[in-house]
């Protein structure tokens, strides 16, 4: 089926415009309570409840202009909800549904929103701060509830009578006219609730970034299937992965979690999925210590390296086991949000398995650049690189290594209510990233690390912490890594540091792998790793000192260390 470009303004526009396009094609694959059997929902379904919702949004409860939270797991009614808030009814706030009831708590009352949509576990706090008459929150709307109930109204139920006021004439929704250049999106950056900032989007920057995307995934159909698992507030998951899937005609099934990822794959048929990079490199390792186990991991290495130079096609053929271990179907694996380890993506490629890497930030909605070449063009993807800009957004640095600048239409309107800090992000319409990077001849994109978190030593050398963090994590046994800056013991002055290591530890495997459990003995094991690591870099890049732990660093949902926070606890 060949691949369809569909200009949209707006997403009304789109949703119009794709209606028609593959109403009749599936836009959800969902399994029921019985053992191997699906209910699919098709495009046309979609469009109509979203028409039914909004015209109850807008009749029933004034809602029209307002702010209106979602907040729940991966699932359709989110989806549903979602974009009956943004199709005509006013502007949409996803939230986190990891955060804690005191944070929750501050971004409604942050967002000031009139309405939220939730899944069942939130009920209680969110009765609370609706009774508590401190907020502007006044109308609750379960994805969960049959019927409209103790003040509480069904998602089902609105959109029954969103139906009937639609049949009686009421079009008020569907008509409503949308202006692509105002706010539609209010998105919070991960972070603790006082420091995150709200970023504001309009219809323009989604839609321009769903267009650019398409340009870029050009072999992509309404025949292809996504599997959904990042959490679908964060924009990564929510323009990359289900606005993209709607805007294609893909079919969108829901993963079970992280240990069912690839029992997902399969099962569903996927072809495409999005994800963070730690889950992808769980599963390679995963893979060669099978291989490994059976005894066949040396003559597999060997076929790679004698296969080096074929196609990803006929790499799928020759690796067939492997890369059906995925299932057969599958297209495209996109990793960001973080840095992906060059050799993790070279090993899925080595096996015809295409991951790549894209990069962005929910101030440019999110994708800037994808490292995506398909078929004829597979020769043009670099390994180790974050790919080329999509067309019309452009980038620029300083010479060699410089924060990356974005300009483009997908760039946020600003930072809600925070004029001072849109000031000191956008300039002259280029978009501070915050991310060091250099970009060669050819455009291509080099990732190093955050800006802020470069270590700078007292003889000016710099320290990428992700790349430190990148070697450390191949040590067998360990699970994650920070890398930070302690002073000298003998230290005279603030700048007189040297480079430390926190490292969180895996028990089971220290045991497996090396026989111990005495965590001196981990201690040292893990050191002697380290002093190898050593060997092989600049001095001025040795880690000096080492402290390691089996509690987990505080991180984003997706995953992301939140290196400040994880900082003020070590420094306690």
């Amino acid at each position: 089926m060949v691949n369809k470009k569909i200009e949209i303004t707006d997403l009304k526009d789109m949703l119009n415009k794709t209606k028609k396009a593959y109403g009749s094609r599936p836009a959800y694959k969902l399994r029921t309570k019985t053992p191997g059997e699906y209910q699919e929902i098709t495009h046309k379904e979609v469009r109509d409840m979203v028409d039914c919702l909004g015209t109850a949004l807008v009749s029933l409860l004034n809602l029209k202009g307002k702010r209106v939270a979602v907040i729940g797991e991966n699932r359709y009614e989110w989806e549903v909800a979602y974009l009956s808030v943004v199709a005509g009814t006013g502007i949409v706030v996803p939230l986190d549904k990891a955060l804690p009831e005191n944070e929750l708590d501050s971004l409604i009352r942050r967002s000031e929103v009139d309405a939220i949509f939730y899944s069942e576990k939130y009920e209680p706090i969110l009765k609370k701060l609706a009774k508590d008459g401190t907020t502007k929150l006044k109308h609750l709307i379960s994805m969960d509830a049959k019927e409209n109930k103790d003040g509480v109204y069904s998602f089902n139920e609105l959109i029954q009578k969103g139906k009937k006021l639609i049949e009686d004439g009421d079009i008020a929704f569907i008509e409503a006219e949308i202006n692509p250049e105002e706010m539609t999106e209010i998105l919070f950056t991960s972070g603790t609730t006082a420091k995150s900032k709200a970023v504001a989007l309009c219809h323009r920057n989604l839609c321009e970034n769903l267009m650019g995307m398409n340009d870029v995934l050009y072999n992509f159909t309404c025949e292809d299937k996504m599997l959904s698992f990042l959490p679908v507030h964060h924009v990564f998951e929510c323009t990359a992965g289900f606005l993209l899937s709607l805007y294609k005609g893909m079919c969108t099934s829901f993963a079970d979690g992280p240990r069912h990822i690839v029992e997902n794959l399969r099962e569903y048929g996927i072809t495409f999925m999005v994800c963070v990079p730690a889950l992808y490199e769980i599963m390679y390792n995963s893979i060669l210590k099978k291989l490994e186990k059976a005894g066949k991991l040396e003559a597999v290495m060997a076929l790679v390296e004698a296969h080096k130079n074929d196609t990803m096609e006929q790499k799928a053929k020759i690796f067939k086991d492997i890369h059906d271990i995925f299932g057969e179907n599958i297209k495209l694996l996109v990793s960001g949000a973080a840095a992906l380890d060059s050799k993790v993506e070279e090993g899925y490629r080595n096996f015809g398995i295409n991951l790549v890497q894209g990069y962005g930030l929910t101030e440019s909605s999110p994708v800037v650049c994808v490292n995506y070449f398909p078929g004829k063009d597979e020769n043009k993807h670099r390994c180790g690189t974050i790919g080329k800009a999509l067309p019309k957004v452009q980038v620029k640095i300083e010479e060699g290594i410089g924060e990356l600048m974005v300009k483009g239409p997908n760039v946020m309107m600003g930072y809600f209510g925070d004029e001072e800090a849109t000031k000191e992000t956008i300039e002259d319409g280029w978009l501070h990233t915050g991310d060091l990077c250099s970009i060669d001849k050819d455009g291509y994109i080099y990732i190093y690390g955050r800006k802020k978190s470069v270590i700078v030593l007292k003889n000016g050398k710099n320290i990428f912490p992700e790349e430190m963090e990148n070697l450390v994590n191949k040590i067998e046994g360990v699970q994650e890594s920070m890398i930070y800056s302690i002073l000298n013991k003998d230290a005279k002055d603030e700048n007189d540091i040297r480079i430390a290591a926190r490292v969180v530890y895996d028990k089971d495997i220290m045991k497996e792998m090396y026989n111990i459990e005495d965590e001196k003995e981990i201690y040292e094991t893990i050191n002697n790793k380290i002093k190898e690591i050593n060997k092989i870099m600049p001095l001025y890049k040795s880690i000096m000192g080492l402290t390691i732990t089996q509690e987990p660093f505080i991180k984003t949902t997706t995953g992301k260390i939140k290196r400040q926070e994880n900082l003020k606890f070590l420094n306690k």
